[in-house]
């Protein structure tokens, strides 16, 4: 396969892949989404993020149909990736991308279920030694060495030698004393690493074999002395030799002294006919380094053989703890996120979205709601969302939370697709093929008014199902209009087939709604004794919700800057209803 085959890669960036990596390596990084090889050979993160997720989840991607869909799946997936155990799980959770179907779906919540039941099970210091396993696998580069160690170290757990599908039964299946013997084998390898089973060219390690540490070195020093050959000249002159046949015994011991090489090896290297002494002392030391040059390299050659053929006979078990090591960083990593975050596994059906106690992962302490849209057979008390409307109109205080209420559907329709578990004490998340969210942006004009219907009506018009979460649409066209828009749009969406969450503070200009829609509304209930606004974010079905400004208006008299600037405010409170700001203000305990 050729790279330029793969989204987003063109003659220049496959140039410099090629160039940095060679292009089998980069084409494996790709299928592995390893962001930090593509990085360190050049790439941004960024854009390699985006190339890792086109490539192994094109179709996925369609169901994001807007730029605030894609946002939340973005900081989505940055989240996910804090709990990651290591870097290379944290890149494979941020090219994670909404899956094809909800049976794959399935499968991958049963792992991510079996994983937290996993971790759970664990006391804490066996949670802690699955930790630092990964950190040491992690620090070393995620090396063939450095996943050996992590899978013994592991199996440790004493839920390893599970057997009965959990999340560690790939490692129970290894076999142990062959990994011990693959880690000895690879601890006997420069750096711990080999690079790859065609690797000839690796360099035995200190340590590794006695003989060859001892010929390194004698090699070594032996070098030192042929540095400062005459050095040795001037030593073994002053001790006071009268010959040349006395000299050159007396370097032959000082060599053999120094060096540690037996006298019959110096003796052996030294020349026969030497001119002078210092013709001598050069042609020893010479003629010693490449016989010792010689040795070192036979001994390395065979104690890599040995090498080699250990680690071979450990292949298959390497190459399992390697991709067990692997498989398992990122499992529990998603765990870890599901653990920090209390969430829950969502029922995936065919139609409809309800939740119950749904929190906003983005927010602060949120206030866990209860709501849904369409079919859905979730029980949450009293607080149990209507069951079959296609529709809901959302209306209520100016932060009252509605546009959060749309992000947490977001988040959790994106979750449940991508297969992960969902902010919420329970989940009915429906087989969507795309989800148009849009946030309210403050501008009015023609040109984001035309973008806008463009970008939300479009996926009413497709196969497949569409979730619809739009916010205040009013907000880019005259009001008068704006309803008139609006009710096409949840008449389209009931025609379609759709789901929709359309927040308004227009659902009292909405002509009749289609009996499949129903009006929904967020209540502010006063000011905080520290004048803060204090709403219910659970919304009331079926009732219109008040944006009730008496209680913004009174807190703007409180906080007024001047005598001036307060009378300005009560004139305006006039407006609202001065009984009403007033006995705000009585409430919250203000006083003038």
């Amino acid at each position: 396969m050729r790279l330029q085959e793969y989204w987003g890669i063109g003659p220049k960036t496959a140039e410099l892949l090629e160039g940095e990596l060679g292009v089998e390596r980069a084409i494996g990084a790709i299928e592995s989404a390893d962001i930090r090889t593509l990085a360190a050979a050049g790439l941004s993160r960024g854009r390699a993020t985006r190339i890792l997720r086109r490539a192994t989840g094109a179709k996925g991607l369609k169901l994001l149909a807007t730029g605030d869909a894609r946002a939340v799946y973005d900081d989505l997936l940055d989240l996910a990736a804090e709990a990651a155990l290591t870097a290379h799980a944290a890149d494979r959770i941020r090219v994670l991308t909404p899956l094809e179907s909800q049976e794959t779906a399935g499968e991958r919540l049963d792992r991510v279920e079996r994983a937290t039941e996993a971790l759970e099970g664990l006391d804490e210091d066996d949670r802690e030694a699955v930790v630092d396993a990964f950190e040491q696998y992690d620090d070393a580069s995620e090396s063939r060495r450095a996943a050996v160690d992590a899978a013994i170290a592991l199996r440790d757990v004493s839920i390893a030698d599970d057997a009965d599908g959990g999340t560690f039964e790939r490692l129970a299946a290894v076999d142990e004393p062959a990994l011990q013997a693959a880690a000895t084998a690879l601890g006997s390898v420069e750096g711990g690493v080999l690079e790859s089973e065609d690797d000839d060219g690796l360099t035995v390690s200190e340590g590794a074999d006695q003989r060859l540490d001892s010929l390194r070195a004698e090699l070594a020093a032996v070098q030192r002395l042929d540095d400062a050959a005459l050095d040795v000249l001037e030593t073994v002159r002053g001790r006071g030799v009268r010959s040349l046949e006395e000299f050159q015994r007396a370097v032959v011991a000082y060599v053999a002294e120094e060096s540690g090489v037996t006298e019959s090896e110096v003796r052996a290297a030294a020349p026969d006919d030497a001119r002078d002494e210092t013709d001598f002392v050069t042609a020893t030391l010479r003629s010693l380094v490449e016989e010792l040059e010689s040795r070192v390299a036979d001994r390395e050659a065979a104690v890599a053989e040995d090498i080699r053929d250990a680690i071979d006979a450990a292949g298959a078990d390497v190459e399992a703890a390697v991709d067990a090591v692997d498989a398992l960083a990122f499992e529990l990593s998603l765990a870890r996120f599901a653990v920090a975050w209390d969430l829950c596994r969502p029922e995936l059906v065919e139609d409809g979205l309800a939740v119950c106690n749904a929190r906003n992962l983005f927010v602060e302490d949120p206030q866990a709601v209860s709501y849904g849209v369409g079919a859905h057979a979730v029980n949450c008390g009293e607080l149990t969302p209507p069951n079959g409307d296609r529709v809901a109109v959302l209306t209520g205080a100016n932060s009252g939370g509605k546009t959060t209420l749309l992000e947490t559907l977001c988040q959790i329709s994106l979750l449940a697709a991508m297969g992960l578990p969902v902010p919420a004490d329970a989940a009915e998340v429906g087989a969507f093929t795309t989800v148009v969210f849009h946030r309210r942006h403050a501008s009015f004009n023609a040109g984001v008014l035309e973008s806008t219907l463009r970008s939300v009506v479009p996926p009413l018009t497709g196969e497949g199902r569409t979730l619809m979460l739009v916010d205040e649409f009013e907000a880019i066209t005259e009001p008068g209009r704006a309803a008139d828009l609006l009710n096409g749009l949840v008449d389209l969406t009931v025609t379609r087939g759709a789901l929709g969450v359309y927040v308004t503070h227009l659902a009292e200009d909405l002509s009749p709604l289609p009996p499949e829609a129903r009006v929904d509304g967020i209540f502010a209930e006063g000011l905080t004794d520290d004048l803060r606004l204090q709403v219910d974010y659970q919304p009331r079905f079926g009732t219109i919700g008040k944006s009730t400004p008496e209680f913004i208006v009174s807190r703007l008299v409180a906080n007024a800057a001047n005598r001036d600037e307060r009378e300005a405010f009560r004139s305006i409170a006039v407006a609202v209803g001065e009984e009403a700001v007033q006995r705000t203000l009585s409430d919250a305990e203000w006083e003038n």
